[in-house]
């Protein structure tokens, strides 16, 4: 589908305004992910760490450091987990909101002309003149000499403390470099810093076949002490005449005033920690920058895989909602949001599942809060239930409430649907308590344009529910949750229902951008008409189960899992201009199987439907192993008073037999691929033997499952 881009931005700018008018601040983050495609290397298929990842990765921040003149870049620390050594690179921009710059120091050497080893004394003339130019600051400088890398210290107060009581003995300034060491439990600290004392290391690093001088910096309290220093070394390291620098140590700290974004590595992709954004028109803006850099990288936001399937990039394209600052987050101004948020996605599925990705349900990244056992559901009923007793829960109550009920199954916080570990936790040191609510239940989408249509569709729901705190009553879906709303049929009934309450409150989002949201080629498999029917198949959800102890692999990769069933949909409709009595009499089999179709109405018709799901391939370990793959499956419609029968057979792969010859090279092979798996064929007379009746426990209301046949 083809956006009308000014339409589109149109429909941004009046979404904006609407959000405006309600005097309300709703700023949005966003993670899109990205991949090489082109790679079946482990680092692009499951693992976080790679030998080419950085590299993509310094690439796509050269671009975005094009784009944003003035800004500074940062390696900082990234994430790490149980079983990792180290923490994972972290590579960042640091700019002003106001475009004024940041830095006007010697290059990072991403982008520098040419990286020249500096000289030893050349080194030694920028330590020096860095504790000039923090003197001139009224920012007493001591140097020290340490044996720890690095070796090359600086430290000084920027109030009128003495610096140091004895600065020789005191076994804190020659502590390790803060990228040689593991991460605390309660994260990174600056205990120096903490005590008005900052410490800087300067030392070489290595950069290809080179060194470049590196700062380590510390953690600093507020940007403008962390700009002022920013300057300082800037002036310092031109008048020593270095032509490049990096930037290191301790992540910097952030108000309204400055953005930092940053890559980072994850399980099969670079993550792109967007910085938040005040509105839905600047946010468009940064994420067609952000994948612009990606492209010109080399990295995709989807993959193509042998048989022509298209998928996402693999690592998610969350979205987080919070203020311009902690105390002005709309879930902490209107403290019967983030109940009312809950309860509303439990209602709307098509929330959760009608834009996620194809790993979903109670052992995924992002399961829902109603999909854990029965008990923690009447609890979660309990708990709002309490909460909206309260007149103005307190942001500390909110979050001992709801937490516990926000995991996944494992008790990890991080892996759920709507995660608050950002919004008022005490035990994430220096990131817990920022009024941010992250949505995670979103595949990676394939252009900027889809990414901003649910960040507005997020944040007009935070809007409508900031001021309609009545909290909707939670429904227990029970076994429905997984077989009807499997099917995208179901799920786009119920997102036109959240698109018309959101209509009905003044904050309809326009056409072009619910022509984004509703846009199906992700599902689509084919169609085709015969007679006065129209046979569409597509892709529909399926919830894979996890192999072994979530616990057990918590370590940084992919959770494995049996991801060899499949689920389609089916439907029937009549052609345009038909009578709607066409429907009647029509019988489809599968395999020989009859389909037992659901009849559904909708404005313009009615269409009959029904899901089946079956095993795609036999994995090398997983469930049921004397199951083996059922394809190809074979679709067959006739009717009694209509001559002949259409036939559709769906392959996994060519249905002439054979592999192919690699991966897919663009969006337009893949689609050809795809296409030759779908084969139709008009047969002159209908099968004459009956069709087969399914057997009970292969029947659920919504789909019938092949694997017990």
């Amino acid at each position: 589908m083809k956006t009308n881009l000014p339409a589109f931005e149109q429909a941004l700018r009046s979404h904006d305004d609407l959000i405006k008018r309600r005097d309300l601040a709703i700023w949005i983050g966003a993670e899109p992910t990205f991949t090489d495609r082109c790679s079946e290397a482990p680092e692009w298929l499951s693992n976080a760490l790679g030998p080419t990842k950085e590299r993509h990765a310094r690439q796509m921040l050269a671009e975005l450091l094009n784009l944003t003149p003035g800004a500074a870049v940062l390696r900082t620390l990234g994430r790490q987990y149980s079983k990792e050594d180290l923490p994972r690179w972290s590579l960042g921009l640091y700019r002003r909101r106001d475009r004024q710059p940041v830095w006007s120091g010697p290059p990072d050497p991403l982008i520098a002309d040419s990286v020249i080893m500096p000289s030893a004394s050349l080194l030694e003339d920028f330590w020096e003149r860095l504790a000039q130019r923090l003197g001139a600051r009224g920012w007493p400088a001591l140097l020290l000499t340490v044996e720890t890398p690095p070796s090359l210290r600086v430290v000084f107060r920027c109030d009128t403390l003495p610096l140091l009581a004895n600065s020789e003995r005191d076994p804190r300034l020659a502590r390790p470099s803060l990228h040689s060491q593991s991460i605390p439990l309660q994260g990174p600290r600056d205990e120096l810093a903490e005590q008005g004392i900052f410490l800087l290391g300067i030392a070489e690093q290595g950069f290809g076949e080179t060194t470049v001088p590196c700062v380590e910096l510390p953690a600093c309290p507020d940007t403008e002490l962390f700009l002022s220093l920013l300057t300082a070394i800037g002036e310092a390291a031109n008048a020593a005449g270095l032509p490049s620098l990096i930037l290191a140590g301790f992540p910097p700290p952030v108000d309204t005033s400055v953005a930092w974004a940053t890559l980072t590595p994850d399980p099969a992709v670079v993550e792109a920690n967007m910085a938040p954004a005040l509105d839905a028109t600047t946010f468009l803006q940064e994420t067609r920058a952000c994948f612009a850099a990606a492209a010109a990288a080399g990295l995709s936001p989807y993959r193509l895989h042998y048989n022509g399937q298209i998928t996402d990039s693999g690592g998610g394209g969350q979205l987080t909602l919070g203020g311009p600052a902690p105390d002005r987050s709309p879930f902490l101004t209107h403290p019967h949001l983030l109940p009312a948020l809950i309860g509303y996605f439990n209602r709307h599925p098509a929330l959760s599942f009608y834009f996620a990705g194809d790993f979903i349900g109670s052992s995924s990244q992002a399961p829902r809060a109603d999909e854990r056992t029965t008990d923690l559901f009447e609890e979660l009923t309990l708990a709002l239930f309490l909460l909206g007793r309260q007149d103005n829960p307190t942001p500390e109550l909110l979050w001992q409430t709801l937490s516990p009920f926000l995991a996944d199954p494992a008790g990890n916080p991080h892996r759920a649907e709507i995660n608050i570990e950002k919004l008022w936790n005490p035990y994430l040191t220096g990131r817990g308590q920022l009024g941010l609510v992250e949505f995670r239940a979103f595949r990676m989408p394939p252009t900027p344009e889809r990414l901003t249509a649910l960040a507005a569709l997020l944040r007009a729901i935070t809007a409508m529910l900031s001021q309609s705190p009545k909290l909707p009553q939670l429904i227990h879906w029970g076994r429905e949750l997984h077989d009807r709303f499997a099917l995208p049929f179901y799920l786009r009934t119920d997102l036109w229902d959240v698109l018309d309450e959101l209509a009905s409150a003044g904050l309809g989002l326009g056409q072009p951008l619910i022509t984004e949201l509703l846009d199906e080629q992700h599902y689509s498999i084919g169609q085709i008409a015969f007679g006065d029917c129209q046979l569409t198949v597509r892709h529909a959800l399926d919830f894979w189960p996890l192999l072994g102890n979530a616990l057990s692999q918590e370590h940084g990769h992919s959770r494995l899992v049996d991801a060899s069933t499949a689920r389609l949909e089916i439907s029937l409709r009549t052609q345009p201009g038909a009578a709607q009595e066409a429907l009647t009499d029509w019988q489809l089999t599968i395999n020989g199987y009859r389909l037992p179709m659901r009849r559904e109405n909708e404005l313009d018709g009615e269409t009959k439907l029904y899901g089946v799901r079956y095993r795609r391939f036999k994995p090398w370990t997983g469930l049921h192993p004397n199951l083996e793959a059922q394809g190809p499956l074979k679709l067959v419609l006739s009717h009694p008073r209509h001559p002949g029968a259409l036939q559709v057979t769906l392959h996994e792969w060519r249905p002439q037999g054979g592999g192919y010859d690699g991966l897919p090279r663009n969006l337009e092979e893949a689609a050809t691929r795809c296409a030759e798996r779908f084969v139709t064929e008009v047969l002159d007379i209908a099968p004459s033997k009956p069709s087969l009746e399914p057997p009970s426990e292969a029947i659920t209301p919504y789909t019938f499952d092949l694997r017990w046949l």
